[in-house]
């Protein structure tokens, strides 16, 4: 299957698992050319669906999101997102979350 083939997520999932480093929704939705809140919610939908295709030897990996001014790392997020504003210095300056499927 090529990056043209089969459905969004396929065609994610299949980019996210042959990519050397690690992707933004950004990146992902420019590739596609579809909304990056768009790539949010098919990553949470493409995180469930790799567990069950690979008995959980794969996995959706997210390299947190990060304050660009202050350092601060976003380990706990529930959903795979950029959060808007960093809560120790408030700042707006945030690096995004970046996407890899690995085996585990």
């Amino acid at each position: 299957m090529s990056l043209e083939e089969g459905s969004i997520r396929q065609r994610i999932m299949k980019l996210l698992m042959e990519s050397s480093e690690p992707l933004t929704a950004e990146d992902i939705a420019r590739m596609f050319e579809i909304e990056v809140s768009d790539v949010y919610e098919h990553l949470e939908h493409i995180a469930k669906s790799i567990r069950r295709m690979y008995g959980g030897s794969k996995a959706l990996l997210m390299i947190p999101p990060r304050c660009r001014k202050c350092g601060y790392v976003f380990k706990d997020l529930e959903k795979p997102k950029k959060p808007s504003r960093c809560p120790k210095c408030k700042s707006e300056w945030i690096e995004p979350p970046r996407f890899t499927i690995k085996s585990i």
